[in-house]
């Protein structure tokens, strides 16, 4: 950091061990504070509208608010929060949502105590941090989709909804909106129907719809069939 003040720190991790474990590490740092724990996504964005930290600490899965739908809300609600996602996951799709929900790092738990420090102060600086393991995957997946998912500049990329949904879950509703059946789309991507099923009714929370009729519809105004 170019001054001498502390860089404030919000955890959100659904392990409690864990959230521990951090805060003891973070707190040995002079220049690092710990400003709040939270055990969900709902929690995240309720303590960082509250404590206004400069870097929020994100796990990816935790509960019916994962670290993609909650690092959107916390970039909308409080922008001079940055986040750095900061998990044992690395598939391609989570790895590419949370970026484009606009987390400023990716780091996996591997990392170790003065890693995840000098990425804290990397990104408080202003420069987004990516592991390397995953960083030439990053810059890979941007490149090709520098013209938009679909091909080509989408309204979608503009929906707050659109951009919770997962790689996965864009798949299946392009499918949905070309008038696939859950059958034929458990075939097409080689998953079974209740994965499906399961993506679909993600697809409806995070677009805040109720229905497959609604779905189709808002797909066709969106222009992915």
């Amino acid at each position: 950091m170019t001054d001498a003040r502390q860089i404030r720190i919000l955890i959100a991790d659904d392990h409690a061990l864990v959230r521990s474990g951090l805060h003891s590490i973070l707190e040995m740092e002079p220049d690092l504070a710990v400003v709040g724990e939270a055990q969900d996504g709902h929690e995240a964005l309720a303590l960082a509208q509250e404590t206004l930290p400069d870097i929020v600490l994100m796990d990816i899965k935790m509960g019916d608010w994962d670290g993609v739908t909650a690092t959107r809300r916390i970039r909308s609600s409080v922008p001079s929060t940055r986040v750095i996602v900061l998990t044992n996951h690395d598939q391609d799709e989570l790895v590419f949502s949370s970026i484009r929900a606009g987390a400023s790092g990716y780091l996996l738990k591997e990392v170790t105590s003065v890693q995840l420090a000098n990425a804290i102060r990397t990104v408080a600086d202003g420069f987004s941090l990516i592991y390397p393991s995953i960083a030439a995957r990053v810059l890979d997946e941007f490149g090709r989709l520098r013209t938009g998912p679909l091909g080509g500049a989408s309204p979608a990329d503009a929906t707050e909804g659109y951009h919770d949904l997962t790689a996965r879950e864009r798949e299946v509703l392009q499918l949905i909106a070309r008038g696939y059946l859950y059958k034929e789309i458990a075939g097409r991507l080689s998953l079974s129907v209740k994965t499906v099923e399961s993506h679909v009714s993600n697809v409806l929370r995070k677009l805040q719809l109720s229905t497959r009729h609604e779905l189709t519809r808002w797909a066709t105004e969106h222009r992915l069939a």
